[in-house]
């Protein structure tokens, strides 16, 4: 009998043992989740700094990096330093070996570079709408949350009638900078370009949640913006998305009333499937499936805006625009290198096979998450030349569809 009650008595303990550690799995699981939904929807403020600065040689204008493979790209960049208070351009690869990348040093634009000091590489290289020569003047869009401030850069003289616009969105976390590497491709083809702001910007009118809606809200803002192209003499209009900014534009033009006007779609690095990215994104982080599915079920559900503070819960089959191939119908360039590392090149892919009468795709390799034109400039821009010419340039189509 006492054996036998030892042995309940060492059962009992065990059981309650695994129910605590179950708990605990299950309380640690949950707050997991309600993590990475947060971290999904919530606007970034501030980018991680990722990069190490090993050593400066003011001589030979190069700087030294410690070897990842952002550092080791090829191309040019910007180079953001101490928390963001120092900017940096850089540009090509002159030596790699022994854990570190030793590139040249163009000119530091602001603050004090120097060893020890953290960093992060950026696609944006511009900062500043001036520093790209040509006219520009800052303007507010009129949006449903208040004045959203944006860059007009007028067409040359090419396209004095000013009929033909490109509006550039940028990512998650991103800014109008993002855009301005694209303003002299369409310049040179005579388009005049808008780089706006969108609600949840620094610089933008806050939605009443300050939640990201992964397009599904910040289009409303690029409807705005085309009413203020359209007030200004535009005839056709490209929408140019940067990785979020891709799903922000396919939700504008299967949503928008002005959908007319629009003559073209040009993607860089695009979202466009939810889904696929976010899962790709938990695999790099090698997060539990359950995990990435609860966070979804999260942000997908109206019980989850609590926990996410979202106005409302996000409907990620909307949001499918390969499932949604086929009501899709303007023209659309397609730009995106298989090795993004943080949107997945697949959906790009599967959208190009699935609609091949209107996708143009122009895979890239090595050049990661929109620092395509960093990479190859070159061909970059004559893919969207090019492109324009055989595609979008011919107003008529917009007139015709409008009328």
């Amino acid at each position: 009998m006492a054996d036998r009650n030892g042995q309940a008595k060492i059962l009992w303990t065990a059981a309650g043992g695994a129910a605590v550690i179950g708990l605990a799995g299950i309380a640690f699981a949950g707050y997991a989740m309600a993590r990475v939904a947060r971290a999904v929807v919530v606007p970034v403020r501030k980018r991680p700094q990722n990069q190490r600065i090993l050593a400066i040689d003011p001589g030979a204008n190069t700087v030294t990096l410690a070897d990842t493979p952002d550092a080791s790209v090829a191309g040019r960049y910007g180079l953001w330093f101490d928390d963001d208070s120092g900017y940096a351009r850089i540009g090509g690869v002159v030596q790699r070996g022994n854990g570190t990348v030793t590139r040249t040093l163009s000119e530091v634009v602001f603050g004090e570079l120097h060893p020890t000091s953290r960093a992060r590489l950026s696609g944006w290289y511009y900062l500043s709408p001036d520093e790209l020569g040509f006219d520009v003047e800052s303007v507010e869009i009129e949006t449903s949350l208040g004045q959203a401030p944006a860059w007009h850069f007028p067409a040359g003289e090419r396209n004095a009638d000013q009929e033909r616009w490109v509006i550039q969105v940028h990512g998650w976390g991103a800014a109008r900078q993002e855009g301005l590497r694209a303003v002299p491709v369409f310049h040179a083809s005579g388009y005049s370009s808008l780089l706006i702001s969108y609600r949840n910007d620094n610089d933008a009118p806050p939605s009443e949640d300050k939640r990201y809606g992964l397009g599904g809200t910040e289009w409303l803002d690029v409807e705005a913006a085309i009413r203020f192209a359209k007030d200004r003499g535009a005839k056709s209009i490209v929408l140019m998305g940067w990785s979020m900014g891709g799903a922000v534009v396919l939700q504008t033009v299967t949503r928008s009333p002005s959908v007319d006007l629009i003559s073209g779609l040009v993607l860089e690095s695009p979202v466009i499937d939810w889904i696929d990215t976010l899962e790709y994104q938990a695999r790099l982080l090698k997060l539990p499936p359950v995990i990435t599915l609860g966070a979804l079920r999260i942000i997908g559900s109206e019980w989850g805006s609590p926990i996410t503070g979202q106005g409302a819960a996000i409907d990620f089959a909307s949001m499918d625009f390969v499932a949604r191939a086929a009501e899709l119908s303007l023209p659309m360039l397609v730009l995106h290198s298989d090795d993004d590392g943080w949107v997945p090149s697949t959906s790009s892919r599967a959208l190009a096979i699935a609609r091949p009468d209107i996708v143009t795709f122009v895979p890239f390799a090595g050049a990661l998450h929109t620092k395509l034109w960093n990479y190859d400039e070159e061909r970059w821009r004559r893919s969207i030349a090019e492109w324009l010419t055989a595609h979008a340039n011919d107003t008529s189509r917009a007139r015709e569809r409008s009328a």
